[in-house]
Parts: C-alpha cells; structure tokens; sequence
C-alpha cells in the first residue's frame, strides 16, 4: 500500500467518523436537554477525525516536499481541518450542543466532496506548475482558507440567529435586563431552557431564548471579525504574489472579483457593527449573504473553467 492508498483511506476514515459525530450531536441534541455521554463521545469523535486530518495533511507535505494547498483536493482537506480546529475551540469555550449539530454536517459535506466527487486524479498530490513555486503559496492560500473557515462558522451562526429568532427584529438590549446570570459565552445553559419548554412556552424560556440569540450574535460578530483580518491578509499577499509571478497586482480574475466581493460583505457587516451599532437581525442577514458568497468565491468559480487560478478548475 502506497503513500497515496494511506491517504486515501485515512481520508474516507475521516469521513465515516464525521457522519457518526454527526448522528451523535443530533441524537444528543433531539433527545436530550442536558449534557450527556452523547456529548462526549461527539467530541472525542470530531477530535479523532480532526488528528487524522491533520495526520494527512503532514504526510502529504512529507511526501510532496511542499505545502498541501497546492490543488483543490488539498484545499478541501484543509479547510476542513480549519473548521473543526475552530469549532473545537468553540465548543470548549461555549460548552454548545447546538453548534456542533450544524457544522458538522457541513465539514462532512465538504469532506464528502473531496472524498467522492474527485477523480482519483485531482486527489493525487502532483509537481507544482510553475506559478505556484513560491514562498507565498503558504502564506496566501492557508489565510484565504483561514479565513473562509473563520467566516463561514460566523456566518453559519448568523443564519442559526435568524432561524431562532424566526427572522424577527428581537431587541437585544433588554436581555441585559432580564434578571438572568450574564453569561456570556455560556450557551448549554439556555439551550437546555429553549429546548426543554418547546411545547409550553414559558417566560423563562423566552429570556433564555433571548439569551441565546445574544450570545449567538456576540460569537458571530467576535469569529467574523477574527476572519476578516485574515482575508485581508490573504487577498493583499495574494496581490503581491500575482506581482512576482505576472506582473500585475489584480487582473480581475473571477477568484479575484468574488475575494474582493466577499471582503466588501464583510466588511459592509463589521462597519455596520461598529460604526452604526447594528446588532440581531439587520447583521445577521449581511453574514448570512456572506455565507453563500464564500463558497461562490471559493468553489463556485471554479466551475467556470478560466482565469489565472486553473490549479483550482474542476474538470
């Protein structure tokens, strides 16, 4: 067995122990109001799959002698181990059910992709085309991933607002007078309110559904705004590669176009936070429009077929 068999097997591991997480934190999440072992053994499992990935990502760099962002396949791969990185930090600082219930469908998804809709080719690891041998594949590629894992958890909770909130203007001001503990990042606790009175609203649960949303809107604004930083970055390194390698700063790429498209949402969102105090459902609906114009960046060019990123076409 090759280096590439490993892989390969160790990649479609992952993606059986993602879509067995994902069964746990719904199961744990429909049937049960507080914590239980469900939520252990969902964690462990994302923790498992998470090693794994990574395990992957360094022998390919072993292998191939440079770093694994060098093809779509790669990059899939590590945009998913970016996710659960993240969501792993989440968790632990949250103590959340909820969002582990809905980003780990997603990771499986993208691993899914990777794993059965790729040729057996795309997935190979391969020389790098001349364009790509430079010291700022790294430093490029693995911000803009960085940041698209960044931004598409924030925006994932953005979307998870407006389904709570059932696209209602909630005023979030009055959560602070609510008589409840100010937790802030403590979401398990008024999770188990919201879901335990869902066949008899109580005026407990509704402060806890407020709570809830507050906190939801606090984490999606403090992940969007780690994000953005790092599509700035990748977006003014991918400029002065383009520099080195063609000559030219920005051509108008597709990829190019829907970077600065998707940094031009987010940065509408952050400016709207922090310069006109929007909050609840006016951001979440500019995160949640984020959330599709990442992956019509990231992805959804790619089907075009043409521009200066071909590395990344899917045929």
């Amino acid at each position: 067995m090759d280096w590439n068999e490993i892989q390969n097997f160790s990649s479609n591991i992952v993606f059986g122990i993602l879509l067995f997480a994902m069964v746990i934190y719904w199961i744990n999440l429909s049937f049960f109001t507080e914590r239980s072992i469900f939520s252990q053994i969902g964690r462990i499992s994302t923790i498992i799959a998470n090693v794994l990935l990574f395990f992957i990502l360094c022998s390919r760099w072993i292998v191939a002698g440079y770093f694994p962002l060098s093809n779509l396949y790669e990059s899939l791969l590590f945009l998913t181990w970016s996710l659960l990185t993240i969501y792993l930090y989440i968790e632990t600082k949250t103590k959340s059910r909820l969002i582990g219930a809905i980003l780990i469908p997603v990771t499986l998804l993208i691993n899914g992709f990777a794993n059965l809709t790729l040729s057996p080719e795309m997935q190979k690891s391969s020389p790098l085309v001349p364009a790509l041998q430079s010291n700022w594949l790294m430093m490029h590629v693995s911000m803009m991933i960085l940041s698209y894992a960044t931004l598409i958890i924030g925006s994932l909770l953005s979307i998870l607002f407006l389904v709570i909130s059932q696209y209602r203007e909630i005023d979030l001001k009055l959560v602070d007078n609510s008589g409840l503990p100010l937790y802030n990042v403590m979401l398990d606790y008024y999770e188990a309110k919201v879901i335990s009175s869902s066949n008899k609203i109580s005026e407990i649960s509704e402060l806890g559904k407020l709570k809830l949303l507050q906190s939801l809107d606090n984490w999606s604004y403090r992940i969007i705004g780690l994000g953005f930083p790092f599509l700035t970055i990748g977006i003014i390194s991918g400029g002065v590669w383009a520099n080195e390698a063609w000559g030219s700063y920005w051509s108008w790429d597709p990829k190019e176009t829907w970077a600065l498209i998707t940094w031009l949402v987010f940065a509408t969102y952050l400016h709207a936070r922090i310069t006109k105090g929007w909050e609840g459902k006016k951001t979440a609906i500019l995160g949640g429009l984020g959330f599709f114009v990442i992956w019509i960046c990231y992805l959804g060019v790619n089907f075009l077929g043409k521009g200066l990123h071909s590395y990344g076409w899917i045929s």
